[in-house]
């Protein structure tokens, strides 16, 4: 029996895309493809995730990247323009599971504790939880299966009564590893196919 849905939020309720910013900042596609795989990595970017100061990460990159500190600088800097908006079709699965009488509703996220309030501000739906594991506030961050057990054990959830829904099949994976349902969003329609096997219907 399914009492327990958790989100994460990034991918699959909110819109956050860096090109929004370096699309225009770093024109040249090889330059900025550069860029991320070699600079801004995305696991330079999951340190923060995991409770690293901005300031911090973004300094040392400027001493060891001096000829892309514009561009370094940007990516914290401009970080509210990354933000998209609402991923509306999974915001309407929201809602309608959060009217379910028998599901509780969790969010567990990988998101920098200094730039958390700003989502708080812009995204109204984030109050409908029933809580939210910030991952910056907590000095981890998914994969790692501290970040999954503090959830279930914060909230009183029972792994094999909840399902967590993920973009990143890396993180879906790790969830399993702890007994957990997980599921990787690809697509609204097809999360509400996947939550009707487990006899849920949205």
């Amino acid at each position: 029996m399914i009492t327990t849905i958790i989100f994460d939020l990034g991918g699959v309720l909110i819109d956050w895309n860096p090109m929004y910013v370096f699309k225009n900042l770093i024109p040249d596609d090889d330059k900025r493809k550069y860029f991320f795989e070699n600079i801004c990595t995305p696991h330079w970017n999951e340190e923060q995730d995991g409770g690293r100061a901005l300031a911090e990460a973004t300094e040392m990159l400027v001493v060891q990247f001096p000829d892309w500190e514009l561009e370094i600088r940007a990516f914290y800097g401009r970080w509210e323009e990354m933000l998209g908006g609402a991923i509306a079709e999974t915001v309407e699965i929201l809602k309608t599971l959060k009217q379910n009488p028998n599901l509780s509703i969790y969010a567990l996220t990988n998101w920098s504790a200094e730039t958390w309030p700003v989502a708080i501000q812009r995204f109204e739906f984030l109050s409908w939880f029933e809580g939210i594991l910030v991952s910056g506030v907590e000095h981890t961050r998914k994969p790692f299966p501290e970040i999954y057990q503090l959830m279930l054990d914060r909230y009183n959830i029972i792994a094999q009564d909840c399902i967590f829904i993920d973009d990143n099949l890396r993180n879906v994976e790790a969830a399993k590893m702890l007994g957990i349902n997980a599921l990787q969003f690809l697509s609204a329609p097809q999360l509400k196919d996947d939550l009707k096997q487990f006899g849920i219907e949205v």
